[in-house]
């Protein structure tokens, strides 16, 4: 994340209609609220995705949701990086997240996968994983036989309650990462969910943010 340069901001999930409620695709959640708070222009087709162009907080923030389906992601993000000639650091994908509680949310530069076929398609295009990522928590359901269907099934009623708090908090507060203070972001998330701010790490004075963990 570069202060006062253009952004490119990636939500992961699957296009097929009957999919578009699955934990899987919290991510396209993520940027459609993003876009919608935000006043974006109408979505296109353009990078086999859907693509708006807007600004959040004053700063130029690309919107693209792969629809080449998870797994082949990085086929729609790469040309849209190219075009623009943007750095690896000037992307971040927002995606669900096995490892976080739900409603939880980290943000991290680089690191591995951890079996996240959207990511892995997307290190493998760009060459790099050295991307930022937005973790979105979706739970873990126990056991790794549980995983598949978990996260292809669809958020449940009981979880609508903190996956719209969720969801708002993250585009109202979304000015803090297109400003480049990914921890700042972090620390007004947990408040407004009614937690802790992010512990503080060694490399990061103001808050939480992982960087290639």
């Amino acid at each position: 994340m570069t202060q006062g340069a253009t952004l490119l901001w990636v939500g992961l999930g699957n296009p097929e209609p009957g999919m578009l409620g699955q934990r899987h695709n919290v991510g396209f959640m993520a940027l459609d609220r993003i876009v919608r708070r935000h006043g974006f222009p109408p979505w296109r087709r353009r990078f086999k995705g859907a693509f708006a162009e807007g600004s959040v907080d004053g700063v130029r923030v690309l919107a693209l949701k792969p629809l080449t389906y998870m797994n082949e992601s990085g086929v729609s993000v790469q040309p849209a990086a190219a075009f623009y000639k943007l750095a690896p650091s000037s992307i971040t994908a927002f995606h669900d997240e096995l490892d976080l509680a739900p409603g939880k949310l980290r943000v991290k530069l680089g690191g591995g996968a951890a079996g996240h076929n959207g990511l892995r398609s997307m290190d493998r295009m760009l060459g790099t994983p050295d991307y930022w990522r937005v973790r979105l928590g979706i739970g873990h359901p126990g056991s790794r036989q549980r995983v598949l269907g978990h996260v292809l099934g669809d958020f449940a009623k009981t979880d609508q309650g903190w996956l719209q708090v969720m969801l708002d908090e993250l585009a109202a507060n979304a000015g803090l990462l297109a400003a480049g203070e990914p921890e700042a972001f972090m620390s007004r998330m947990a408040l407004q969910a009614g937690g802790s701010p992010a512990k503080t790490g060694s490399n990061a004075p103001g808050g939480g943010a992982e960087r290639n963990g």
